[in-house]
C-alpha cells in the first residue's frame, strides 16, 4: 500500500530536575550544597532513509517521544542526557507544522536530517550555592508529513490514456493495467535503462481530470508527485475512442497544471500521442496542425511503436543535451 501523507505528534524529552542535596559529615553538621544538574532531554530528529519507501508505518504509530534526561544526584553528580529519537522517513518527505501549515524542512536526499523538537534543558543543582531547579519541558509539535516522489520524469494524462501501459513497456514497473478509467490508484515508479547505461526514474501518475488543482479526483494528492521532476511526458489519447477531443484534453490538463502551480506548468513537456494503432491519420494531422511548432511523438505503448524516439527525446531532455 502506497501512503504519501500522515499526521503525527512528536515530543522531545524533558530535562531532568536538578538535585537539592547537602553533604554532611561529623566535622560539618550543617553541610554544604552538592546537588548536581539534571541531564538534558533527547531531541526528536527526522532522517531521510532510502530504505523507507512510503509513510505507511506512520498510520500505525502516530506518537513519538524522545527520552527524558535523568535527575541530578548528590556529590554534584549530573544526570544522564536522554536518548534522541530518530524518525526515519522516505527521501522526498516534506515536514509541515500541523498548526500553521509552515514548511519546517524538505528532506530531499538520503541522509538529510533535521531536529524538529528540541529536548528540554536539565535543571541546575544547588552545588554552587543556588537553589535547585526543575528541568525544562521538551518541545512538542503536531507534524504533517507529505511525500513527494523523486523522479526524473513524470507521465501525465487523462484517465485511460495508456500511462500504465507506457511505463510497463519502457521500464521494469508492472502496474495494474485494464481497459477502464482510474485503473491506477497510486503513483508507480519505474527505472528506464538508457543508451549510456544510466537509468532514469519515471513516475506514472494516476489520471488527472478537470478540477484536479482543487483536489477533485484526488488531484492534489497526485499533482504533488510531479513537482520534483525535470520533465513531463504528456500522454494524449489520440484515438479518442471514448468521444473526447485530444486537443481539448491537452489544453485542459495544461490549464490544471497552471492553476495548481505556475512552476509546474513551466516544466518541459514531451508530447506523446498514444494509441496511433487505433487512430485515424486525420486526427493525428489535426492535432499537429493545432499544436503549431511543438514537437510531438506518435506512439503505440501497447505495440511498442515509436517508443525509441520517445526515449531518445526523454534522454536528451533529462540529460540537458
Amino acid at each position: 500500500m502506497f501512503i504519501d501523507e500522515a499526521r503525527i505528534s512528536v515530543k522531545a524529552g524533558d530535562g531532568g530536575d536538578g538535585c537539592n542535596s547537602f553533604h554532611r559529615h561529623k566535622l560539618n553538621r550543617i553541610g554544604y550544597p552538592d546537588g548536581g544538574p539534571g541531564g538534558d532531554g533527547g531531541d526528536a530528529i527526522f532522517e531521510a532513509d532510502e530504505n523507507v519507501q512510503t509513510l505507511l508505518d506512520f498510520h500505525y504509530r502516530q506518537h513519538f517521544r524522545a527520552e527524558s534526561g535523568s535527575h541530578g544526584g548528590s556529590n554534584t553528580k549530573k544526570g544522564h542526557r536522554g536518548e534522541d529519537i530518530h524518525i526515519k522517513v522516505p527521501p522526498g518527505t516534506l515536514i509541515r507544522d500541523a498548526g500553521t501549515g509552515l514548511v519546517l524542512r524538505d528532506l530531499v536526499r538520503p541522509g538529510d536530517r533535521v531536529v524538529i523538537a528540541k529536548g528540554g534543558a536539565g535543571g541546575r543543582g544547588n552545588s554552587r550555592g543556588r537553589e535547585s531547579e526543575d528541568g525544562a519541558p521538551g518541545e512538542e509539535k503536531a507534524i504533517i508529513l507529505e511525500l513527494k516522489l523523486i523522479a526524473d520524469a513524470g507521465i501525465i494524462g487523462y484517465p485511460n490514456a495508456g500511462k500504465s501501459t507506457l511505463i510497463s513497456k519502457i521500464s521494469s514497473a508492472r502496474p495494474k493495467i485494464a481497459n477502464y478509467p482510474f485503473t491506477t490508484k497510486e503513483p508507480a515508479l519505474g527505472v528506464v535503462k538508457l543508451y549510456d547505461g544510466a537509468g532514469l526514474v519515471v513516475a506514472d501518475i494516476p489520471g488527472l481530470i478537470e478540477g484536479a488543482h482543487k483536489g477533485k479526483g484526488l488531484g492534489h494528492k497526485f499533482l504533488r508527485h510531479i513537482e520534483r521532476t525535470k520533465v513531463l511526458i504528456h500522454l494524449v489519447d489520440i484515438a479518442a475512442l471514448e468521444g473526447r477531443d485530444p486537443y481539448t484534453d491537452y489544453l485542459n490538463l495544461n490549464n490544471e497544471l497552471k492553476l495548481y502551480s505556475r512552476e509546474l506548468s513551466k516544466k518541459p513537456q514531451i508530447i506523446a500521442l498514444n494509441k496511433i494503432d487505433c487512430a485515424e491519420k486525420k486526427k493525428i494531422a489535426a492535432f499537429k496542425g493545432k499544436i503549431g511548432k511543438k514537437k510531438v511523438y506518435p506512439v503505440s505503448a501497447l505495440k511498442g511503436d515509436g517508443l525509441k524516439e520517445l526515449l531518445r527525446a526523454l534522454y536528451t531532455e533529462c540529460k540537458g543535451l
